[in-house]
């Protein structure tokens, strides 16, 4: 029994619930949306990647490429790949994981089916 004979509103409780895995899918669609920059070397390589972690985009300074030191420009375009899904996983974790734990859910996009991280 509940203190003064107040019992909880299951609907209300369903309303809530179904309001929060609304604002939750709204808060995923915005973050698939949203474009994340990333740089390596001074910015001579820059990437862009949703905050879903999709890379749409790629931009190599001249200056980066020598022909002799191929090695060293797929470092730098590693690490601004790195750098850039390292900024929509935090991206995803500040706009998704407030929800997720409202819902009972781990924090981040951890286990949010669309999100690698």
């Amino acid at each position: 029994m509940f203190p003064g004979g107040g019992q909880p509103n299951m609907q209300q409780i369903l309303q809530q619930a179904q309001k929060m895995q609304q604002d939750l899918v709204k808060a995923q669609q915005e973050l698939a949306e949203t474009q994340v920059s990333g740089s390596a070397g001074g910015e001579l390589v820059k990437a862009t990647v949703t905050g879903g972690g999709d890379l749409v985009g790629l931009v190599i300074d001249p200056a980066a490429v020598d022909p002799e030191d191929t090695e060293t420009l797929a470092d730098l375009v590693l690490a601004a790949v790195r750098d850039a899904h390292g900024k929509a996983q935090k991206l995803a974790q500040d706009k998704l994981g407030p929800l997720t734990q409202a819902l009972g859910g781990g924090a981040g996009g951890a286990g949010i089916p669309g999100l690698p991280f």
